[in-house]
């Protein structure tokens, strides 16, 4: 745990005004790595975090349209970072950069690679400036990042590295990046993102030093003391709201449909409310898997899905506004995980898919805060998955990775979000213009599924369908989840519906795919269609008002048909509202 120092007194607008330089610090670090980074994985969909974190290892601000999942875990990279170094006997200098990404040691997963720079103040440490980023190849098995499902153990997974210096008192180290290149497919892009990390890292250290230096290092700590304590105090006060008691729940992941020993885990969870705590408790929850990769690091992924869901259930930004993102949030939540579950396992289970199985803690820990607060969670929602795409073009590979959203439940007061990436990740879609004019692939189709809404006061979310067609032969990979369960309906509210993925041949024979498949060849000219999962309807049908039926009928949300079998609703052929009927079917005026 990161040490606290003792609190100095501090104005209230000073605080502000730092508050707002961190945060600016953190969006500037964001924005430029985007900017000059190759990938479309962080160019396009955003797929990395940036912060600045204190000599005692809290987090102080994050770049707030970057990814939850990348973010979040930042404290736990520098955690892990000082861990190992310790246990070397090495020692941080000015001019450092350290490259990290071990996943037993606060990264999220191996693919999301830290470059961390530490930040000195008159010879001093004083804090770190960092950049996390998943990258579309670290040399594992297969090609890509994702996808890659039947890793054995963590070594399967791609390189490691555990705390290493890329850059050492200001000089590169030569070796190290040769060793990368040599050793990464693509590597002019990976490698390209690697050092546009660095640069946007060593912005951030010398933002945070300038503003150090202005106004002075006691200031700057003072009002961080001050910033976290705020922050607390809000996540105690909307704790101590909630009635005290144990709420529990399970969820399942699909895990791998084709493999009868290990498909179906389980995740238990135990929300335990007393006075201002929060103790999450996932005892209950499957063993790990020692051969596959669906583990999750307890540090890095299993903490910020619990940490980002209970922020966002209990601190909801329409109602509080903006608050420091900053360490306090998170003192009152304990977390606790059985070590060798799929939540806490041990080195060297295998953690690359780690991203479907968090989607279902998190969901479950909404499932069961429901019982404490209905009137502010989701029902259900609809996982997504990730394909890897690759190939070898002129003598060299090229890969991309798509992510293919979810869908959110409704809400109490509101329908659901249709088509989003889902809880902690919240990346963003890439445009067919940027893939069509990049890869040999072609984007054939990309809609919303029609008549797939679920049932409620408030409808579910509905996913979308992708049809991906081969220009070339290539490989692809899928890392995924919501073929098996439905999302769940709340309070009435009807369940979502399943994914799919279906591979259409050049024959014509249609080959359904499971949610998780390891490296396969496809052929120029065959296509691959992409379904979404839906989220699962809030509240009762029978409550939803007749109108808004008749409107989901005509944006095409459900059918018809759907509308008079779910709703009691009936819409003739032109989409008005037939009154009468609908009052004949419901049995009550129509509205």
């Amino acid at each position: 745990m990161a040490e606290t120092p003792n609190v100095r007194p501090i104005d209230a607008v000073t605080a502000s005004v730092i508050q707002g330089a961190l945060e600016n610090i953190a969006v500037e670090m964001g924005w430029k790595l985007m900017r000059m980074s190759y990938s479309s994985i962080i160019r396009e969909s955003e797929d990395f975090g940036a912060a600045i974190i204190d000599r005692h290892g809290r987090q102080l601000c994050e770049s707030k349209h970057s990814t939850p999942l990348q973010s979040g875990p930042i404290p736990g990279y520098a955690k892990g970072m000082n861990q190992i170094l310790e246990e070397r006997g090495q020692t941080l200098n000015e001019g450092d950069v350290i490259i990290h990404n071990s996943a037993y040691h606060g990264a999220s997963h191996g693919p999301d690679v830290a470059f961390i720079v530490p930040v000195f103040h008159e010879g001093a440490l004083v804090g770190y400036a960092v950049t996390t980023a998943h990258h579309l190849d670290i040399g594992a098995l297969s090609p890509g990042s994702c996808g890659i499902v039947d890793a054995m153990d963590a070594y399967a997974e791609g390189l490691q590295f555990k705390a290493l210096k890329a850059y050492d008192r200001g000089t590169v180290n030569e070796p190290l990046w040769h060793m990368m290149r040599d050793n990464i497919r693509a590597p002019d892009m990976v490698v390209g993102d690697m050092e546009a990390q660095v640069a946007a890292s060593r912005i951030g250290a010398e933002r945070y030093l300038a503003l150090i230096e202005r106004h002075g290092l006691a200031t700057v700590e003072a009002a961080a003391d001050a910033l976290m304590d705020y922050s607390e105090r809000l996540m105690r006060q909307a704790i101590e709201a909630l009635p005290d008691g144990t709420y529990r729940a399970e969820g399942y992941v699909d895990g791998f449909l084709d493999d009868p020993d290990r498909r179906h885990f389980k995740v238990a969870v135990a929300v335990t409310v007393k006075g201002s705590d929060l103790v999450v408790d996932l005892a209950g929850t499957s063993a790990q898997c020692d051969d596959r990769p669906i583990n999750m690091p307890l540090e890095g992924t299993v903490d910020c899905a619990i940490w980002l869901t209970v922020r966002s259930i209990l601190l909801d930004s329409e109602v509080f506004g903006e608050i420091p993102q900053n360490s306090g949030l998170i003192r009152p939540i304990t977390i606790e995980a059985p070590e060798g579950t799929i939540a806490n396992p041990t080195f060297p289970a295998p953690t690359i898919a780690r991203f479907v199985s968090g989607n279902i803690v998190a969901d479950t820990l909404m499932k069961a805060l429901a019982q404490a607060v209905p009137d502010k969670v989701s029902a259900g929602v609809g996982n997504l998955k990730v394909i890897a795409f690759s190939g070898i073009k002129d003598g060299g590979h090229w890969v991309h990775m798509d992510i293919h959203e979810g869908s959110y439940g409704g809400r109490a007061g509101k329908d659901a979000m249709d088509a989003v990436d889902t809880l902690y990740a919240n990346t963003r879609n890439n445009p067919i213009e940027d893939i069509e004019s990049h890869l040999p692939l072609r984007i054939a189709r990309y809609e919303l599924r029609d008549d797939a809404a679920a049932a409620g006061r408030w409808r579910g979310g509905i996913g979308s369908v992708r049809e991906v067609s081969f220009l070339a032969d290539s490989f692809i990979s899928v890392e995924g989840d919501g073929h098996a369960f439905r999302p769940w309906g709340f309070e009435g509210g009807a369940e979502g519906r399943e994914a799919a993925l279906v591979y259409h041949r050049a024959d014509g024979e249609d080959v359904p795919f499971p949610s998780m498949m390891p490296n396969r060849a496809v052929k120029a000219g065959e296509s691959l269609t992409l379904t979404g999962t839906c989220g699962g309807g809030y509240g009762s049908a029978a409550e939803r008002p007749a109108d808004a039926v008749a409107e989901d009928v005509r944006d095409g949300y459900i059918s018809r048909e759907s509308a008079e079998s779910m709703y009691g609703v009936v819409v003739s052929e032109d989409g008005a509202l037939d009154s009468a009927a609908t009052e004949a079917r419901r049995g009550s005026p129509a509205s």
